[in-house]
Parts: C-alpha cells; structure tokens; sequence
C-alpha cells in the first residue's frame, strides 16, 4: 500500500509540472508545446505504432471519449492523421505524421534531460527493480474494469 500511496500523488505533480512547463512554452520549431493527453496519444503511436482509438483507451486505461477528444486536438495540429484499417472499416487506425514524430521526439529528449537529473544517489539496478515491481502491480491490475 505504500506503494500506491507514493504512486498517486507522484502522477499528479510530474503531470501538473508537465502541463505548467507546457503552458505558454513552444518548441524550436515554434509549436505551442503539448497538453499531458496529446503527449500521451503521441506517445503510445509513437512506441506501438498505428492504432485505433478504442485500442489507446484499453492500452492507457481510459475512456475511448476522452481518447478521441485527444485524437482530434492532435489531428487539427497535423500531429496525427486517421488511415484505413484493414481489420475494421468503421475504426480507423491513427498514425503520427511527420509532425507528430519530430514533436513526440523533442518531448522524449527534453524529459529524459530532466529525468537524469533526478538519479541522486539511485543506482540502475534500484531502477530496473523499480521498474519491474510497477510493471508487475500493473500486471496484477490487467482486465480491471476501470470505466
């Protein structure tokens, strides 16, 4: 349970320092920087390759709605587009375009910059443990109906 009563409100200070950091900022290129739930449709596109709305909600345990709501704020900024799915005609796949690739990229490198300053006195054996006792609780939660 300490676990979980860590892990709560770490989410919402790292995704509130994310958003604060976004306001008002833009990128190299000019860009407005991205919203938490932009980054995170670009993100999950970004590591998994093109997928349907439905498929990013189970993946991120949230609903298709507020997926889509994402989806559509980052297809009027040309970070995604919709294409054909050959499994399903009626849910398309979502894909980056180039935008979205360069975008997510320049995301990844800042935040890995800011991450590394975090080690302290960590070492990547106490992260690689950290990692896998998380992955395995989420593990544990798979197939929980979160909606």
């Amino acid at each position: 349970m300490e676990v979980f009563d860590l892990i709560g409100p770490l989410y919402r200070r790292v995704q509130r320092a994310v958003e604060q950091g976004a306001q008002g900022t833009r990128s190299a290129q000019g860009e407005q920087a991205l919203s938490v739930g932009v980054r995170a449709v670009l993100d999950l596109l970004h590591k998994h390759g093109p997928m349907t709305v439905p498929q990013m909600g189970r993946a991120q345990a949230i609903s298709r709605q507020f997926v889509q709501r994402m989806v559509n704020d980052a297809v009027a900024r040309d970070l995604v587009e919709s294409i054909p799915n050959p499994a399903h005609r009626r849910s398309s796949l979502i894909r980056l375009t180039e935008e979205g690739r360069a975008a997510i990229a320049a995301v990844v490198a800042r935040e890995h910059a800011v991450l590394r300053e975090v080690g302290g006195d960590l070492t990547d054996a106490d992260v690689r443990t950290c990692v896998r006792v998380l992955a395995q609780m989420l593990t544990l939660f798979d197939g929980v109906d979160v909606n």
